[in-house]
């Protein structure tokens, strides 16, 4: 029985898509990890708890199947903003994150990272030529 749900896991796994623009936030790169970690040893792993791992798969079945989107239909494919959903992708990308917190970082933030040493190495050697050169 582990071996079929191993297997029903797996087939999730590679239907589930993984969005490139979402690194390290994605839900099907997190589910392929967690797959991972929980069923270690493949088709030989013990389940401790089987009923609570077939709720999971179906749970995660249900989204995958957008069977809330088919049982709840919106009447439109808007939102309160009157974005588009390629307009909140964009928006959500990693990408477009970290520009947001580029941009909310304050001047003195920026100007310390901009000329900080990158090795730390580098930023000892720094104070010691500050320390060791000759006062005029």
């Amino acid at each position: 029985m582990a071996a079929s749900r191993y297997r029903r896991f797996l087939r999730l796994c590679e239907e589930w898509p993984v969005d490139e623009t979402k690194r390290g936030r994605d839900l099907g790169a997190y589910l392929r990890q967690r797959v991972a970690q929980a069923f270690r040893e493949g088709e030989n792993t013990q389940v401790s708890e089987p009923e609570a791992c077939d709720q999971m798969y179906e749970s995660l079945a249900r989204l995958h199947a957008n069977y809330y989107k088919h049982k709840y239909p919106r009447p439109r494919d808007t939102s309160f903003s009157g974005l588009s959903l390629e307009e909140y992708k964009l928006i959500l990308s990693t990408d477009t994150l970290e520009e947001f917190k580029e941009m909310n970082k304050g001047m003195w933030k920026k100007l310390q990272e901009k000329f900080a040493p990158r090795d730390p190495e580098e930023k000892h050697k720094a104070w010691a030529r500050a320390l060791t050169r000759p006062h005029t």
